[in-house]
């Protein structure tokens, strides 16, 4: 894949600042909405994906994040559906890392649910990754197979140590469930920091369709610290890796707990992020429905990056201010029509 940084000129090397004032610096991107597991918060039983013609090829999606990043992107996450399923994916990570190598990215990371990382494990760190997220809502193989439909937690597990292997920090996202997990927190936490990895607990978010309703799986997260803070000692921590999370050391196990919590606790104020789907459709907000279509912009122009950069100018004066995320019974449907495996994690 080629590097078209010759053909950005200077005016389009301008950061990208939205409307109040915040720097966009973290990218994160769809590679598929297609993944292997259907958990039960993220997905319907039997999903209708789509056609493969509508999905960025690599290459786009290599020009794509290429602009981002030299409109001052620092942080690239790849994600899915599930990114390690994508045909011939680790030539778009091989592609990328040349920015880190340039010392225009800091950070080429992606959000897996870990059932092939024992298959890239090592190519991913030969392309200089160094710090994934791996989706674990049970340490229980029968609950894990029922929470993800399909899911083998042993070959999840092998994934993780084959990433610490390679020399990949691995952090742990475990979104809290009521009624299914939430009596598998703390031990959840204790096995995390025992293995050297971090571990962040994430509300569910009502992002699509399910089969189950929204109320009946949330689980606040204040209650979930409050429970935590009976049995172990939470201090605020400075560590930050650019997301929305927000981490307590926990004195008892000498490790990192993150807590993302789009409920109960609105982020939105320091948002530095964008999201783009695998068809390249720019989502400025997560829990909002405007976008920008960027695939248009790709495919109209295949001499230079003059309009997908324009098109970025024009989401950069439309993104909120923040999500309008609620959950209650009055309000049945999701607070935004699409799949989170649609967006990316």
């Amino acid at each position: 894949m080629a590097d078209r940084s010759s053909h950005v000129v200077t005016q389009e090397n301008r950061a990208l600042v939205d409307g109040f004032g915040r720097h966009v610096t973290y990218l994160r991107v769809s590679l598929t909405d297609r993944c292997d597991f259907r958990c039960t918060y993220c997905m319907s039983e039997h999903m209708t994906f789509l056609p493969r013609e509508e999905l960025l090829t690599l290459e786009e999606l290599d020009r794509l994040c290429s602009a981002f990043i030299m409109r001052g992107v620092r942080k690239l996450r790849l994600t899915g559906g599930e990114p390690l399923v994508r045909r011939n994916v680790m030539s778009l990570f091989r592609a990328l890392s040349r920015h880190r190598e340039s010392g225009r990215l800091d950070e080429l990371t992606l959000t897996t649910n870990g059932s092939r990382l024992a298959l890239f494990a090592d190519e991913l760190a030969d392309c200089g990754v160094r710090r994934i997220n791996v989706s674990i809502d049970t340490l229980d193989a029968d609950k894990f197979r029922a929470i993800t439909r399909r899911g083998d937690l042993g070959k999840v597990l092998a994934g993780v140590e084959a990433a610490r292997a390679a020399g990949i920090h691995v952090k742990i996202n475990t979104v809290a469930l009521k009624g299914f997990n939430e009596d598998e927190i703390a031990p959840l936490m204790e096995w995390a920091h025992g293995e050297g990895h971090d571990l962040c607990l994430i509300e569910v978010m009502p992002l699509g369709d399910v089969d189950e309703e929204r109320l009946d799986q949330y689980l606040p997260l204040t209650q979930v610290r409050t429970r935590l803070e009976e049995r172990y000692t939470l201090t605020s921590s400075s560590f930050v890796t650019g997301g929305p999370a927000r981490y307590v050391n926990v004195a008892e196990t000498g490790g990192r707990l993150g807590f993302i919590t789009p409920l109960t606790h609105n982020f939105c104020e320091s948002c530095n992020r964008v999201r783009v789907t695998c068809t390249g459709t720019l989502y400025m907000c997560l829990g909002q429905d405007d976008a920008v279509d960027l695939r248009a912009a790709l495919r109209n122009s295949t001499g230079d990056d003059a309009a997908l950069h324009r098109a970025l100018d024009q989401a950069m004066l439309r993104k909120p201010k923040g999500h309008d995320f609620l959950i209650d019974r009055l309000g049945q449907a999701p607070a935004v029509k699409r799949h989170m495996s649609t967006t990316g994690g």
